[in-house]
Protein backbone atom coordinates (compact mmCIF):
# COMPACT_ATOMS: atom_id res chain seq x y z
CA UNK A 1 0.00 0.00 0.00
CA UNK A 2 1.65 3.54 -1.09
CA UNK A 3 1.20 6.16 1.70
CA UNK A 4 2.29 10.31 1.69
CA UNK A 5 5.34 10.31 4.14
CA UNK A 6 4.03 12.07 7.08
CA UNK A 7 5.70 15.09 8.65
CA UNK A 8 9.32 13.95 10.06
CA UNK A 9 9.52 11.33 7.94
CA UNK A 10 12.22 11.35 5.36
CA UNK A 11 12.02 9.33 1.79
CA UNK A 12 15.26 7.01 1.13
CA UNK A 13 15.31 8.02 -2.75
CA UNK A 14 17.73 10.83 -3.20
CA UNK A 15 16.38 14.35 -4.57
CA UNK A 16 17.26 15.67 -7.27
CA UNK A 17 16.81 19.61 -8.59
CA UNK A 18 14.01 19.15 -11.91
CA UNK A 19 16.83 20.61 -13.83
CA UNK A 20 19.23 17.87 -13.17
CA UNK A 21 16.50 15.52 -14.11
CA UNK A 22 15.40 16.92 -16.90
CA UNK A 23 19.37 17.31 -18.31
CA UNK A 24 20.24 13.34 -17.20
CA UNK A 25 16.73 12.50 -18.82
CA UNK A 26 17.03 14.61 -22.04
CA UNK A 27 20.45 15.41 -23.18
CA UNK A 28 23.28 17.27 -22.04
CA UNK A 29 25.01 20.71 -22.97
CA UNK A 30 28.53 20.69 -23.84
CA UNK A 31 30.49 24.19 -22.30
CA UNK A 32 30.45 25.21 -25.93
CA UNK A 33 26.98 24.79 -26.62
CA UNK A 34 26.35 26.67 -23.68
CA UNK A 35 28.69 29.92 -24.50
CA UNK A 36 26.92 29.98 -27.72
CA UNK A 37 23.40 30.02 -25.86
CA UNK A 38 24.30 32.69 -24.00
CA UNK A 39 26.05 34.42 -26.33
CA UNK A 40 23.27 34.66 -28.94
CA UNK A 41 20.44 35.29 -26.40
CA UNK A 42 18.76 31.32 -27.53
CA UNK A 43 16.55 30.00 -24.15
CA UNK A 44 15.41 26.87 -24.24
CA UNK A 45 12.04 26.10 -22.62
CA UNK A 46 11.47 22.61 -21.28
CA UNK A 47 9.19 22.17 -24.11
CA UNK A 48 11.55 22.55 -26.80
CA UNK A 49 14.15 20.49 -25.11
CA UNK A 50 11.58 17.41 -24.71
CA UNK A 51 11.36 17.92 -28.41
CA UNK A 52 15.12 18.21 -29.04
CA UNK A 53 15.36 14.81 -26.82
CA UNK A 54 12.46 13.16 -28.91
CA UNK A 55 14.79 14.12 -32.44
CA UNK A 56 17.59 12.28 -30.91
CA UNK A 57 15.73 9.22 -30.16
CA UNK A 58 14.66 9.45 -33.86
CA UNK A 59 18.37 9.73 -34.94
CA UNK A 60 19.35 7.72 -32.82
CA UNK A 61 16.67 4.73 -34.44
CA UNK A 62 18.66 5.22 -37.89
CA UNK A 63 22.20 4.93 -35.85
CA UNK A 64 23.01 8.37 -36.49
CA UNK A 65 25.88 9.33 -35.00
CA UNK A 66 26.16 13.28 -35.13
CA UNK A 67 23.00 15.44 -36.20
CA UNK A 68 21.60 18.50 -37.00
CA UNK A 69 18.64 19.34 -35.46
CA UNK A 70 16.29 22.44 -37.03
CA UNK A 71 13.85 23.80 -34.76
CA UNK A 72 12.29 27.05 -35.52
CA UNK A 73 14.67 29.63 -36.11
CA UNK A 74 17.64 27.63 -34.44
CA UNK A 75 20.05 24.86 -35.36
CA UNK A 76 22.18 22.00 -32.88
CA UNK A 77 24.64 19.53 -33.87
CA UNK A 78 23.84 17.27 -31.22
CA UNK A 79 26.44 14.68 -30.65
CA UNK A 80 23.30 11.19 -30.95
CA UNK A 81 25.14 8.76 -28.16
CA UNK A 82 26.32 11.20 -25.67
CA UNK A 83 22.97 13.08 -26.10
CA UNK A 84 25.08 16.15 -26.10
CA UNK A 85 24.36 19.45 -27.75
CA UNK A 86 28.23 20.79 -29.49
CA UNK A 87 26.64 23.88 -30.73
CA UNK A 88 23.60 26.01 -30.82
CA UNK A 89 22.84 28.40 -34.00
CA UNK A 90 20.01 31.04 -34.30
CA UNK A 91 18.46 32.10 -37.18
CA UNK A 92 21.42 35.19 -37.87
CA UNK A 93 24.45 32.41 -37.26
CA UNK A 94 22.61 29.73 -39.71
CA UNK A 95 23.02 32.47 -42.67
CA UNK A 96 25.43 31.56 -45.06
CA UNK A 97 26.66 28.92 -42.89
CA UNK A 98 27.68 25.15 -44.16
CA UNK A 99 27.08 22.36 -41.87
CA UNK A 100 29.95 19.44 -41.85
CA UNK A 101 30.87 16.90 -39.79
CA UNK A 102 27.24 15.90 -39.68
CA UNK A 103 26.03 12.20 -40.67
CA UNK A 104 21.91 13.15 -40.50
CA UNK A 105 19.65 16.22 -40.08
CA UNK A 106 16.07 15.67 -38.34
CA UNK A 107 13.31 18.91 -38.73
CA UNK A 108 11.22 19.88 -35.75
CA UNK A 109 8.16 21.65 -37.01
Amino acid sequence: MLRKPQAGETSSAPVKPFAQVLGDNLLKLSNHAAKRLEQRGIELKTEQMKQIGSALDKAAAKGAKESLILMQDMAFIVNVKNRTVVTAMDSASMKDNVFTQIDSAVIIS
